[in-house]
């Protein structure tokens, strides 16, 4: 490679890198707590999922708890799972019968306890798993942008990889077990940028390519609205799978009683490990009722077995199968590899904690290519103006990137503490609130070596205060949970005290290195 391409490419790396790196900083933070979003809701309910991976069994309580028979009759009810949770998505459609009333034939949407009935809306059932999940993706900024910027964010950091790559290449290995940590500041960010980059490559560029993809797909859909489907976009949907299917609505009652937990039954007897996840009801007791049942065999049978039967309630005939067992199309393995990768969900508990410490590792690697960058720069031969340039930009980036997790650990105090009704008005301003107000402080104070200690101290102490206040409020110890099984919630607390002990340790030796410092300057 030449002098010139080399410089090119190093510079692209450098800019690209320093331009996405507050939101990729986010992304990858908030990303990290996303693998244990339903932990963190079961956590913060106090709740232990039993049904994993799939609807309950017994769905005709769910239909039973929706009302009289002819207020459902002739609509369109879905029945989901998409969290490990103990709520469920029920969705039921407008009626379609010209009977009754207006008032009473709208539809709803709500989420259905299967252990006590409760049914709550999205304000209300909004958790901190699902504040910090949709904060991975920026979807706080209003729809579409959030997740546009979120998108071209991955794609950019696509690209950073790619040039990070090239320009290292030749010394990517032997610097791999290099790192002096007693050398000066610029060689300890760079021996443990380059280390840690490499360590986490994969990780990164799975969620580089995944991440760009998932958020930035109207890139790929338009043009081929426009070229190849002549601007039926509908007809796009058909073609991917994503269109719903249609029965007609016939206006007359089934006479015969209908057992929708049957259907359930015999799915799972025909495909041994299928975990049922969303069920579809047409036109509720009308004699052209149709039920659909869409799931997917567990990972360890299959990666990417994904099933669908539709049933013809009156003669219990089907007019539409897909056999997970049987080898599945290109479209599936496109549609849902790809997100099972993302996820990381196809391998337990085990991958989404590997990957909850590689998103914490892709943390510290941008924080230490700012500070790289900053400590390059950081020369007599540059003007004042544009060293003092430099250094506010990092000021804020360190402000704005570190204070997230002091904030972090005191959320999950608060929504323990206060239980909001409203989950997502409060979570929104106690936690955006407190970011900022911490933020302005620490860009204030223009330290960042105080900026990088008091976060990391606080964050630690905060993250030990979790357990015991979850304790405090609610009863549920560390031996209580452990004794009763709750897997879930014992999982949020040990995980807070790992983190926080780690924590702890690095303010530890980030003292112990100034303590070195100032006794080789005496």
């Amino acid at each position: 490679m030449g002098q010139r391409t080399y410089n090119i490419l190093f510079h692209t790396h450098t800019v690209s890198g320093i331009v996405i790196s507050v939101a990729l900083y986010v992304i990858f933070f908030a990303g990290s707590f996303s693998f244990f979003r339903d932990e963190i809701a079961n956590w913060q309910y106090g709740h232990t999922t039993e049904v994993l991976d799939e609807i309950p069994a017994d769905i005709n309580s769910v239909i039973a708890d929706m009302g009289p028979e002819h207020r459902l009759f002739g609509r369109d009810i879905t029945i989901s799972h998409y969290y490990n949770e103990r709520k469920i998505n029920v969705s039921i459609g407008a009626s379609k019968d010209t009977l009754v009333m207006e008032n009473e034939g709208q539809g709803s949407f709500y989420y259905y306890d299967t252990k006590n009935g409760k049914h709550s809306n999205y304000q209300e059932n909004y958790s901190l798993g699902e504040f910090l999940y949709r904060l991975h993706f920026l979807d706080q900024i209003p729809y579409p942008y959030g997740r546009y910027l979120a998108g071209l964010v991955a794609f950019f950091f696509l690209f950073a990889i790619i040039t990070g790559v090239v320009v290292h290449w030749k010394k990517i290995v032997s610097n791999f077990y290099l790192f002096r940590p007693r050398a000066k500041l610029k060689t300890l960010w760079t021996d443990s940028h380059t280390a840690l980059g490499v360590i986490g490559l994969p990780f990164q560029l799975v969620y580089a390519v995944t991440g760009a993809f998932f958020l930035l797909k109207f890139l790929l859909i338009a043009p081929s609205v426009m070229g190849l489907y002549e601007g039926d976009q509908n007809k796009l949907f058909e073609d991917l799978e994503y269109d719903q299917p249609t029965f007609t609505f016939m206006n007359k009652p089934l006479q015969t009683d209908v057992d929708l937990n049957a259907y359930i039954v015999k799915s799972k007897e025909d495909w041994p490990e299928f975990h049922v996840t969303k069920a579809e009801i047409f036109n509720y007791r009308d004699v052209n009722m149709h039920l659909s049942i869409t799931g997917n065999l567990n990972y360890r049978a299959k990666f990417n077995g994904v099933g669908n039967i539709i049933y013809r309630i009156a003669d219990n005939s089907i007019v539409h199968l897909k056999n997970p067992l049987k080898n599945t199309t290109y479209l599936d393995g496109v549609k849902n590899v790809l997100f099972r990768l993302h996820l990381g969900d196809y391998a337990g508990l085990g991958l989404r904690i590997i990957s909850f410490i590689l998103g914490l590792i892709s943390c510290y690697v941008i924080i230490s290519g700012i500070m790289i960058w900053l400590v390059a720069r950081n020369k007599k031969q540059l003007p004042e103006k544009k060293r003092r340039f430099n250094e506010n930009v990092v000021r804020y980036y360190l402000a704005i990137c570190l204070s997230m997790y002091p904030i972090t650990a005191l959320e999950f105090i608060l929504v323990k503490i206060f239980q909001p009704n409203e989950g997502k008005v409060f979570i929104y301003s106690t936690y955006f609130i407190g970011w900022l107000l911490l933020t302005i402080f620490l860009i204030i104070r223009n330290n960042n070596g105080f900026t990088n200690k008091i976060t990391l101290l606080i964050g630690s102490v905060l993250g030990l205060m979790v357990p015991i206040t979850n304790g405090l409020v609610t009863g549920n110890w560390i031996w209580t949970s452990y004794s009763e099984g709750s897997e879930q919630i014992l999982f949020i607390d040990v995980m807070w005290i790992i983190i926080s002990l780690i924590g702890l340790w690095v303010v530890f030796l980030l003292n112990k290195r100034e303590r070195r410092k100032k006794v080789d300057v005496s």
